[in-house]
């Protein structure tokens, strides 16, 4: 019998597995917010657990073995073998009223009708205002910055909201004091060896190893475009202490969890709705060599194959994805501009597998009615998942508008092919 472990990596390997394999909850970007997964479980009549929050940024909730037998689900993220202590969590409560737990390391303070998140030091780093269902990332520690100096920049990126608020668990520590020194924690490694043996699901790592994405997080958005534009020398220089940093990183990472995880998650969203946020060609500059770094090096240091997460148009990347050593693109947004789903199957659907686009998460998931839903995902899979190369999830993460019967009805028709 075919594990899920199998299934997902014959997938990969462009090989047809038993059945379409399925992700929900793998990762930051397919899974589900707390708001609706509570109206999922109470649609499946499901009444007993918490309400786990993991992702405290977009209010995502942990997956829990009853949900993901029910649909078939393939996957599991590395950090549910973590937190598993009642310490590790506290009390809270989304912004419908559902009671929660969230990381206990997170100490959201009420101000009036909004939530806050300060940083140590005492700085507002994150708002959810009242009626948002998210927290925003409120202070951008180098908006004002001038230099080229980014000697401190660590210091500078453990101020940002992704960073202070990531989900459990930070495997990225050396034990100090074992014998030689600097070797893995071994309690994080003894954690992920019990999630590998007690489980045949594929396990993704989330490491993250993002590059646009942190110029924009410590400069701001349309500050680092500008600098993209006119200052390429000190973006070249920020971009190497970064790839340095992720390099120290991605060493003591995988040297913990490596030999446990199958997938391992970077993240960049490169993508907009109506195409790339940069030419081909800046990214060929700026980019391309350092994620070609990365990819290999975790591919040297572990036997992974390397996820990119990249949403919306980013269509005129992937020959160079590809060429960088990439072997699963993830959400594969087809509602974006250039993403037709036949026309990647066609022209990158042997050298990559595609993870995602399975569902259309912006109109028809929330809007549609059930029926409207399986047709969506049975169209998308009769194009996606000929010959392997497709592992199933809607794209990105079921927002929490979402009816139960919708999702009930889009992970059935998966199962239904």
């Amino acid at each position: 019998m075919t594990t899920s472990r199998e299934r997902i990596l014959r997938a990969i390997a462009h090989q047809e597995p038993d059945r379409i394999p399925i992700d929900l909850g793998g990762h930051r970007s397919s899974g589900i917010m707390a708001i609706a997964y509570r109206k999922l479980k109470d649609y499946l009549n499901i009444t007993s657990g918490d309400i786990y929050v993991y992702d405290f940024v977009q209010q995502l909730a942990i997956v829990e073995p009853e949900v993901l037998d029910r649909f078939g689900v393939d996957t599991l993220e590395i950090g549910r073998g973590f937190a598993l202590d009642p310490a590790d969590w506290r009390d809270w409560v989304l912004p419908d009223g559902t009671p929660c737990k969230i990381p206990a390391f997170i100490n959201p303070v009420k101000v009036g009708s909004d939530w806050h998140i300060y940083d140590p030091e005492g700085q507002l780093t994150a708002i959810q205002k009242q009626g948002s269902l998210y927290f925003e990332q409120t202070y951008f520690p180098l908006e004002h910055d001038t230099g080229d100096d980014f000697t401190h920049l660590s210091y500078a990126m453990d101020k940002v909201m992704w960073a202070s608020l990531g989900s459990p668990p930070a495997p990225l520590s050396f034990d100090e004091s074992a014998p030689g020194g600097r070797r893995p924690n071994p309690q994080v490694v003894e954690r992920a060896r019990t999630l590998r043996a007690t489980s045949d699901r594929a396990i993704l790592g989330l490491f993250g190893g993002n590059l646009m994405e942190w110029g924009q997080f410590l400069f701001r958005m349309d500050n680092f475009l500008l600098l993209l534009a006119m200052e390429p020398r000190r973006v070249h220089r920020l971009l190497d202490k970064l790839t340095e940093i992720h390099l120290a990183s991605l060493e003591t990472y995988l040297a913990a969890v490596g030999p446990y995880i199958d997938i391992i998650v970077f993240g960049d969203d490169l993508g907009m709705q109506t195409g790339p946020q940069i030419s081909p060609r800046m990214y060929r500059e700026f980019f391309f060599p350092r994620h070609k770094l990365l990819w290999e090096t975790a591919k040297q240091r572990a036997d992974v194959k390397v996820m990119l997460h990249s949403c919306g148009s980013v269509a005129a990347y992937i020959p160079m994805f590809i060429e960088a050593g990439l072997d699963v693109l993830q959400p594969v947004q087809t509602s974006a501009q250039g993403m037709d789903a036949g026309r990647l199957k066609a022209e990158f659907g042997r050298d990559l597998c595609l993870w995602g686009g399975g569902c259309d998460t912006q109109q028809v998931l929330p809007r549609g009615t059930p029926d409207e839903v399986a047709m969506d995902v049975r169209s998308r899979i009769d194009l996606l998942a000929p010959d392997g190369g497709y592992v199933f999830q809607q794209i990105h993460n079921i927002m929490s508008d979402v009816p139960p019967q919708n999702i009930v009805a889009m992970l059935d028709a998966v199962n239904e092919r």
